[in-house]
C-alpha cells in the first residue's frame, strides 16, 4: 500500500457527465484511481470510451461532477478558476499532439513562457530554459523558430516547455500522433528517460506499441476503468543514429 505522501493523485467515485438535449451523458462513471509519484502511465481505449475526458480532468482544464479528485492533496473540486490556473502552473505540464508551439518565438523564448507566467525572473529563466533544453537534445537549437524545426524537434521543444516549471505531473496527450515511426520512437525513449529520472507521466494513446512503453497501462471503456495492468516497461534497441531519427 502507498503512503499518503508518494500519491501524487486521487480519484474517488469520479463522474463526468455531459448535457446533451434530453439525455445525460456519462464520460466518466465512478472512476477510482490513484497514481503514485515517479509512475509511467499509458491511458488508451477506444473513441468515446472516456480517455480524453480523463485528461482534461486530471490536467485541471475541468472539473468532476461528482467524486473527488485530488492532486498533491488538494481537491480541485473546491477551488475557483484563478486556483486552477495556479495549480496547473505549479503542478503539471503539457505535451500537445499538435506541439502547440508559438511560431513567432524561439525554442527558448518558447521554453521560457510558462516560466514568465509564473512571474520567474528573466534571467532566471532564461538560465533554465538553456539547461532543459540541453537535457533534451536541443542546445543547438535555442534561436530557431518552430517552423525551422523538424516534427521531432518541434516536440521536443512541447517536452521541454513542459518541463521548465518542474511539474508534479507531465501530462502527454498522443505525443506521436503527428510523427513517423522511428521519430516516435525516439520521443518515447525520451519519456523514458525522464521517467527513470523520477518524473511522473501521464500519457494518453490509441497505439498499443506506444502504451507498451508504459509502467503501467489503463483501458477505459464507456467510462469506466475496464482493465490496469502492470508491465515491465517495453524499451526498444536504440536507434543506429538518434540524430536521424529525430531530423
Amino acid at each position: 500500500m502507498s503512503s499518503q505522501s508518494n500519491r501524487v493523485i486521487e480519484l474517488e467515485g469520479v463522474w463526468k457527465t455531459y448535457r446533451m438535449g434530453d439525455q445525460d451523458v456519462h464520460a466518466l462513471a465512478g472512476v477510482d484511481l490513484t497514481i503514485e509519484r515517479g509512475s509511467f502511465w499509458a491511458i488508451s481505449g477506444s473513441s468515446g470510451s472516456g480517455k480524453s475526458t480523463m485528461l482534461n480532468l486530471l490536467g485541471c482544464l475541468d472539473r468532476p461532477t461528482k467524486g473527488c479528485y485530488s492532486l498533491e492533496g488538494q481537491d480541485i473540486s473546491k477551488t475557483s478558476d484563478d486556483e486552477l490556473s495556479d495549480l496547473r502552473l505549479q503542478h503539471l505540464g503539457f505535451v500537445f499532439q499538435n506541439f502547440n508551439l508559438i511560431p513567432q518565438l524561439t525554442v527558448q523564448e518558447n521554453i521560457e513562457l510558462p516560466l514568465f507566467y509564473q512571474g520567474v525572473d528573466a534571467s532566471e529563466a532564461a538560465e533554465r530554459a538553456i539547461a532543459i533544453a540541453d537535457r533534451v537534445g536541443l542546445s543547438e537549437r535555442l534561436g530557431h523558430r518552430p517552423t525551422e524545426l523538424s516534427g521531432g524537434q518541434q516536440q521536443r521543444v512541447a517536452i521541454a516547455r513542459a518541463l521548465s516549471n518542474n511539474p508534479s505531473v507531465l501530462l502527454a496527450d498522443e505525443p506521436t500522433g503527428n510523427l513517423d515511426t522511428a521519430t516516435g520512437d525516439a520521443i518515447m525513449e525520451l519519456l523514458t528517460e525522464l521517467h527513470d529520472q523520477g518524473k511522473t507521466i501521464i500519457m494518453v494513446t490509441h497505439e498499443p506499441e506506444i502504451a507498451a512503453y508504459a509502467q503501467v497501462q489503463l483501458v477505459m471503456r464507456d467510462g469506466k476503468v475496464e482493465s490496469l495492468t502492470q508491465s515491465t516497461p517495453f524499451k526498444k534497441e536504440p536507434v543506429s543514429n538518434s540524430n536521424e531519427a529525430l531530423a
